[in-house]
């Protein structure tokens, strides 16, 4: 059994008691991708009580993360993004179990990961390959709940995020570019699952920032983002972890 803090999270307890803070403490989550939405949901989870927590992502910071992750400050430029945000958890609860992986969930790496050992896996990922395989795999698993960001990216409007199963989603184009990926690899996920996403598509907008690729991340050509955004994205996921073993 694992002990939680009753200082630090008595005003959580007061709102859904000990049986239920013990069951959060015990649980064992997994974040694919520590970026604009998967910060934010880590801080979260940590801040609510979730002691055991394991974040992969193979990123550093750079100058352009700032505007909408957590971790990213102009201190922290050119360091893994996983071992800043770990250490800044560690510093809400010494106690958590936090494991910094810097790395990437492809088809060379997969199986290092056992994602049957995890009671729920977040992903937010952005690369569209990795992202179906992430899905594929963890909803071939028995017992291991997923939760999925779809695109965070040219959205404003926070009133138009949602929450819905993959296949209902609707007006997001990660989603519709997914469903086609998956058409295309003749495999689809085995379970359905809950998406937070946006149906909201903006332009960017001409300006003297590069468009190019970053040559460090290897991601695509970059959209706007906002850190209003990333971060309801992020906490919705959070949420539905914590819906999910307080039900």
């Amino acid at each position: 059994m694992t002990n939680y803090n009753h200082d630090i999270f008595q005003r959580t307890e007061l709102l859904l008691g000990e049986e239920l803070m013990q069951r959060i403490a015990e649980a064992r989550v997994i974040i694919f991708g520590v970026g604009g939405v998967g910060s934010w949901c880590a801080e979260t989870l940590v801040r609510s009580g979730i002691h055991h927590l394991t974040m992969v992502d193979s990123d550093e910071v750079v100058a352009s993360n700032i505007n909408r992750q957590l971790m990213a400050t102009t201190a922290t430029i050119g360091q893994p993004k996983v071992e800043v945000l770990r250490e800044r958890l560690q510093t809400i609860n010494p106690d958590a179990e936090i494991t910094a992986i810097c790395g990437r969930y492809n088809a060379d790496t997969a199986e290092r990961f056992r994602l049957e050992e995890y009671d729920y896996v977040i992903d937010a990922i952005d690369s569209l390959k990795d992202k179906a395989l992430l899905i594929n795999n963890v909803t071939r698993t028995e017992n291991t709940c997923l939760f999925s960001s779809m695109g965070a990216a040219r959205k404003f409007d926070s009133t138009r995020i949602r929450i819905a199963e993959f296949w209902k989603v609707e007006g997001d184009p990660l989603a519709r570019t997914l469903r086609h990926k998956f058409k295309q690899l003749g495999e689809y996920p085995e379970r359905k699952f809950l998406c937070v996403y946006s149906d909201e598509i903006l332009a960017n907008q001409q300006s003297a920032v590069s468009s190019q690729p970053s040559a460090v991340s290897n991601q695509p050509t970059p959209n706007g983002t906002m850190a209003h955004i990333t971060a309801i994205f992020g906490n919705m996921l959070a949420s539905l972890v914590l819906k999910h073993i307080c039900q």
